[in-house]
């Protein structure tokens, strides 16, 4: 037999993985039969030849349940991230086969991403004009579900924004801290990120990726001293709000002080702390022609380098601060 043969004796076919994994998913021959529109005594079939071809159970049969065996859930688990792959390999192509057309959404997190977020959609659409532009803002708490769902293809947003891919730097301000307006900090030229270990830390909300936190609400200043926590608000309007009543303080972007001015907040620069950067992100399942083309388009809007790559890490997403 060639090697040919044998390998092919070794591929799964398309409909042999797809009734695999959805059994695996329903854990019902009934209800995977309905799915696929199929027989049940063709899942079962399926089934069994996949058996005998590994030489094991994969799925624990009785008359009143179907379970996964140990060999079953490592086929699965082997399977799905191959088989998504294929499919975002396949809508990749196809996206390059159409070229740039149909619809993108564009999104900005927090009131100071917005013109550089227009910036880059005009400069799309000038090279992209059969290709439909669709702004919204979005807020902490749906920042990373409107990715995740789809109703949101490229976001401009805060780094870390882990678990997503990301583009070049776009934006990068100082930090600031908010203190109430009578806060002893108030009248200081400027303040050490030292000072964090003083005074509680008003925190984000609970959505709010962990990687962020780490970066703007860290639960340690450089020198490991421990930073007492703060209430947390549930938008950067309610936290905000916190600091004015004297609930604690709050790192911010020096942005802040055009976009959020107010009477009863003051913002002290940080002098040794760095700069928050600010880019887009996006579900790297959903890199199609359209995002990599605005992306490319943000950063030429904003002269801005190539990107650095993924972040790193897994979470919900960050904030506006």
């Amino acid at each position: 037999m060639s090697r040919i043969q044998r390998r092919g004796r070794d591929v799964l076919e398309r409909l042999e993985t797809e009734i695999f994994l959805t059994l695996a998913e329903e854990l019902h021959f009934g209800r995977t039969a309905d799915r696929l529109g199929i027989t049940t005594g063709r899942v079962s079939q399926v089934i069994g030849k996949l058996e005998r071809r590994i030489g094991g159970t994969l799925f624990e049969r009785t008359s009143r349940s179907v379970r996964l065996s140990a060999v079953g859930r490592q086929l699965a688990d082997d399977l799905t991230p191959l088989v998504a792959g294929m499919e975002q390999a396949l809508r990749r192509a196809a996206d390059a086969a159409r070229g740039v057309t149909g619809e993108l959404r564009v999104a900005f997190l927090g009131e100071w991403t917005a013109p550089v977020l227009l910036r880059a959609v005009a400069l799309f659409a000038e090279r992209h004009p059969d290709c439909r532009v669709d702004v919204r803002e979005v807020q902490l708490s749906n920042s990373r579900a409107s990715l995740l769902d789809g109703s949101v293809d490229v976001l401009i947003a805060s780094y870390p924004f882990d678990g997503m891919a990301r583009g070049p730097v776009l934006l990068t301000e100082p930090r600031v801290l908010a203190v109430a307006a009578g806060h002893p900090l108030a009248g200081e030229e400027s303040v050490s990120v030292e000072v964090l270990a003083e005074h509680p830390v008003v925190q984000y909300p609970a959505v709010t990726s962990a990687g962020f936190k780490r970066d703007r609400t860290p639960e340690r200043t450089p020198s490991g001293r421990p930073v007492p926590k703060g209430p947390a608000g549930g938008t950067f309007s309610e936290m905000l709000t916190l600091v004015a009543m004297g609930r604690g303080v709050l790192p911010v972007g020096a942005h802040s002080r055009q976009y959020y001015p107010r009477p009863d907040v003051a913002y002290v620069p940080i002098r040794d702390a760095p700069p928050i950067e600010r880019g887009p992100v996006w579900l790297e399942g959903n890199t199609t022609a359209r995002v990599r083309e605005f992306v490319r388009a943000a950063a030429d809007a904003a002269g801005a380098p190539p990107a650095p790559g993924r972040a790193a890490g897994a979470g919900p997403a960050g904030g506006p601060g």
